[in-house]
């Protein structure tokens, strides 16, 4: 705690000042992001810093997992924070963000206790199901730890975009082409980041060596 106090001071004193200006204009007109920014809970994924933006140019949602369930009239969280960005903020892009080394696709992967120690997360882990029975029909002989961990990540990224076209704004605005949804996987031990193209199936890096963009198809889906 004294650390996060220690940067409140630090912030208030050195940085708020030069961004003055900013965050008043930011304050008497509203926030108007472009991009709504899905991702997991996991303290290594910064989206502002991996993304380089700043205040006021991102509209982000994270749990466990970057998980969306399916829409329900029940609603929940998720389901109230895309409906407020698309309806309100009318954002034009939404990005689901996985990651290497998840602890919910660990949990998915290694299910044994959860339900007696982490019922919370066994309950939540459920709208993954999906991924869990593709492993278990397409990978039958895959006893590679990294290697299913992979794959449980990219497919999870794909059952979730699957499940944010079932909330009626989402697909509303899609049929309309005035939305994009987009999968992406960060690797937190490279920095690289990897977009789904529907063409190919594949997730591919976003830039190439030389940090120049790759020509990738980002589709309507």
């Amino acid at each position: 705690m004294e650390k996060l106090l220690a940067g409140v001071h630090h912030f208030q004193d050195e940085i708020f000042s030069d961004h003055k200006i900013l965050f008043e204009h930011l304050s008497s007109h509203g926030q108007r992001p472009e991009t709504l920014f899905i991702t997991c809970a996991d303290s290594r994924i910064n989206p502002n810093l991996l993304t380089q933006t700043g205040p006021g140019e991102l509209f982000i949602l994270r749990n466990a997992g970057n998980i969306i369930p399916p829409y329900t009239a029940t609603g929940g969280g998720e389901a109230a924070t895309i409906e407020f960005a698309i309806a309100t903020l009318n954002i034009r892009d939404i990005i689901i963000c996985g990651h290497s080394h998840c602890g919910a696709m660990k949990g998915l992967l290694h299910p044994e206790g959860l339900e007696e120690n982490l019922p919370a997360v066994a309950s939540w882990l459920k709208n993954c199901e999906s991924v869990r029975r593709i492993l278990k029909e397409n990978y039958p002989g895959e006893t590679d730890e990294k290697k299913l961990m992979n794959i449980a990540t990219q497919e999870n990224v794909l059952v979730q975009l699957e499940h944010l076209r079932t909330h009626p704004t989402v697909m509303a605005r899609i049929q309309r082409k005035q939305l994009k949804v987009h999968g992406w996987i960060y690797k937190i031990e490279t920095g690289d980041v990897f977009m789904y193209d529907r063409e190919s199936g594949q997730f591919n890096r976003l830039t190439d060596n030389s940090g120049n963009p790759n020509e990738l198809v980002e589709a309507y889906i």
